[in-house]
């Protein structure tokens, strides 16, 4: 009785101390963004109010989440089909294909910017200059993280076994990965998903160094003039990754009730 109660003490105490570690930074942060400027004192929503009607800001918004929603798209086309196919047809690939995916992880960024960079000045002359572009060198940067976790819910199905009574019953194989595979491992797709999200709302190495306004450099280069704006951004997209997380953890334990109810 007396080891259960302390063992309840110890933990409030390290859940208290966990959310103080984990919420005064973000209540400074509220505090010095909702400061006004200059000499009179005082609590102003103008800097939360300036992320939509400053320009320069809101199309830097704007392109960064449409660069997390193309890359989540191209890696999740790119990586779950050939995840599957090589699980299936060619098992002996899987160590290429995992070597290939996590080798982004052992390269510095820096590097791979250098390496890219007169790639992308052809990219660039084709496609135009948008921030968009860069979805191509962001899926290379996500795919470490997406690979673990999307192989991790793979490991956790029998992918042959539901691909084998598929195909008996003639299904091809676009409906057994798009219908049959996916939807089994709906959790680490979405893991992915929100890993790639949350690495693109705050890379800020490759969008300055290829000289493209995403929101991190936008930040940056507000912060110089308007600290109390740049740092409701911030504020603003650590709350926008936080919801997302949320979601995912509510989506994937919903699947998981329906899943144990049929």
């Amino acid at each position: 009785m007396t080891q259960s109660r302390g063992f309840k003490v110890f933990r409030a105490v390290g859940l208290l101390l966990f959310a103080t570690y984990f919420f005064v930074p973000l209540l400074a942060m509220l505090d010095f963004s909702t400061q006004a400027r200059g000499s009179a004192p005082g609590r102003t929503g103008a800097n939360w109010s300036f992320m939509v009607t400053d320009e320069d800001l809101r199309s830097s918004i704007i392109a960064s989440l449409l660069l997390a929603l193309f890359t989540v798209v191209l890696m999740v086309a790119l990586l779950v089909p050939t995840m599957v196919w090589v699980r299936l047809r060619v098992p002996r690939a899987r160590g290429l294909i995992e070597f290939l995916c996590l080798l982004p992880l052992t390269i510095p960024v820096l590097v791979i910017v250098v390496g890219i960079s007169n790639v992308y000045s052809w990219v660039t002359y084709l496609l135009g200059d948008s921030a968009l572009v860069l979805t191509f060198v962001y899926v290379v940067i996500v795919l470490p993280y997406s690979y673990r976790a999307i192989d991790a819910a793979l490991s956790a199905i029998d992918a042959a076994t539901l691909a084998e009574a598929a195909r008996s019953l003639g299904a091809g194989w676009f409906t057994v990965i798009v219908r049959i595979i996916m939807p089994n491992i709906t959790s680490g797709i979405l893991g992915a998903a929100f890993i790639a999200v949350a690495l693109v709302l705050g890379e800020y190495v490759v969008a300055s160094l290829l000289h493209f306004d995403t929101l991190p450099v936008a930040m940056a280069a507000l912060y110089k003039s308007n600290g109390p704006a740049a740092m409701a951004a911030a504020l603003a997209s650590m709350i926008l990754v936080a919801v997302l997380l949320v979601g995912l953890t509510f989506l994937s334990r919903d699947r998981h009730k329906q899943g144990a109810s049929s």
